[in-house]
């Protein structure tokens, strides 16, 4: 769900420039089967935070079938290069991630894992210039004590969906994801580690730099 209203999600999507073919196939495909990715201005702000930290060093928690991952190689490319950590469960999306990466010229700067993501990050040499967080909602406060040691001082993380539909609002509302938006927000925003805010752009993008 997206909090903005209809008209503003679809303005802010159109102030983004315009993407390769493949970009906008993937978005295609996300909008056809209702798959979960960030969106194109969550795409152009995690590019835009990848780029004015000069990040070449990027990780991700959650990749889906590649379409953030497009948005940190492309910044880490024009970085001066490095690598973008994909990481996901499932065998068919790290293959279909790997065919739209190729497509886009992206292959040398990915690395590719099908692995549970904060122990691939755990088991990976750090430190990070950035570490982009899109798991399981429930698994988000456990996540940061792995995160913060693999992060560079003066690194950002950048956590997806911590508007939540809404559903932080309910105080009804006590299941595990709900609990654990709640419980990272609070977390980083409390904690002398991170200067930090929530961006209300599709369902709530955290960027959180680290001190």
């Amino acid at each position: 769900m997206n909090l903005l209203d209809p008209a503003i999600a679809t303005y802010l999507d159109n102030l983004v420039p315009e993407r390769p073919a493949e970009l906008r196939d993937m978005e295609r495909v996300a909008e056809s089967t209702n798959f979960p990715i960030i969106g194109p201005a969550s795409g152009q702000l995690c590019y835009l935070v990848a780029r004015m930290i000069g990040a070449r060093r990027v990780f991700e928690l959650g990749s889906g079938y590649g379409y953030s991952t497009a948005w940190f190689a492309r910044a880490v490319r024009e970085n001066g290069g490095g690598e973008v950590h994909h990481v996901v469960w499932d065998t068919d999306l790290s293959n279909r991630a790997r065919k739209h990466l190729e497509q886009l010229g992206y292959s040398a700067l990915v690395r590719y894992h099908v692995a549970e993501a904060v122990e691939t990050l755990r088991a990976t040499d750090g430190p990070f210039d950035l570490i982009f967080n899109d798991i399981n909602k429930r698994d988000y406060p456990a996540s940061i004590d792995v995160i913060l040691p693999k992060l560079r001082r003066g690194g950002v993380l950048i956590i997806d969906n911590l508007l939540w539909s809404g559903r932080i609002l309910d105080d009804a509302d006590q299941s595990p994801d709900t609990q654990g938006v709640r419980a990272v927000t609070r977390r980083i925003m409390e904690s002398s580690d991170w200067i930090a805010s929530i961006v209300p752009v599709r369902d709530g993008v955290l960027v959180a730099y680290r001190t």
